[in-house]
């Protein structure tokens, strides 16, 4: 699944580290995110979404095309 993870993180200037802590997840988990390699689950996507104050479509995109 694509996402602008790494982008709106770098945008607020936040560390992998400071946005695991604020999601209560690890720094490896919000990089497997943001490299693609792992999905978050719905719940972690709402709180991602939260946290931006984005909605999760907004961050994130499946690849198919609408």
């Amino acid at each position: 699944m694509k996402n602008r993870l790494k982008v709106l993180r770098a945008e607020r200037d936040l560390t992998q580290a400071d946005l695991a802590d604020a999601l209560a997840v690890s720094r490896q988990t919000v990089n497997a995110i943001e490299k693609g390699k792992f999905d978050p689950s719905l719940p972690l996507a709402f709180k991602i979404s939260r946290l931006f104050n984005l909605s999760i479509e907004a961050i994130f995109q499946d690849g198919e095309e609408l």
